[in-house]
């Protein structure tokens, strides 16, 4: 399986990079990681919300052109659907014994994703109705995926 992760901006902190080096290292036995990062674009305090669909839509071109051809795209949103750990899991499982073997999950900036990039969606993911920066994200996503595929696994981990 490959899995994909787009996300918006460069991960400056150390203990970020070194989480996401790790988790990655270990997901290397279960399947290809590959982590994508588009450049973000600065957006003032108090920007007006056509400044910020206007950011939202310059990060959106980026995203789009790295997609993977014929991924499975899951987007990370407030408003997606909550799963426990089992039921991601059963998400990944059941995509690639249907012939979903590319999954590409997709982390905006920290404006949120634009309009564009959520009607290219297969499967809007929240892991809380709180926002969280969007560095940390990565950290989460990659430790779940890695979850997923323990449970997937019947290997120790997850409880």
């Amino acid at each position: 399986m490959d899995i994909t992760i787009i996300g918006v901006g460069k991960i400056k902190e150390k203990y970020f990079t070194d989480a996401i080096k790790e988790y990655s290292k270990r997901l290397k036995s279960y399947c290809n990681v590959n982590i994508i990062e588009v450049q973000d674009e600065k957006t003032s305090e108090n920007a007006s919300f056509t400044e910020e669909e206007l950011t939202r839509d310059k990060e959106a071109e980026r995203i789009i052109k790295v997609i993977p051809k014929d991924s499975y795209i899951i987007t990370l949103e407030i408003k997606g659907k909550m799963l426990t750990s089992e039921d991601l899991a059963e998400k990944i499982s059941d995509l690639g014994l249907y012939g979903n073997s590319k999954i590409c999950f997709i982390i905006g900036g920290s404006i949120g994703l634009s309009k564009k990039v959520l009607s290219l969606s297969n499967y809007a993911l929240s892991f809380s109705k709180m926002t969280f920066p969007h560095q940390l994200m990565r950290v989460v996503l990659l430790e779940q995926i890695y979850r997923a595929f323990r449970i997937i696994n019947n290997h120790p981990y997850h409880k």
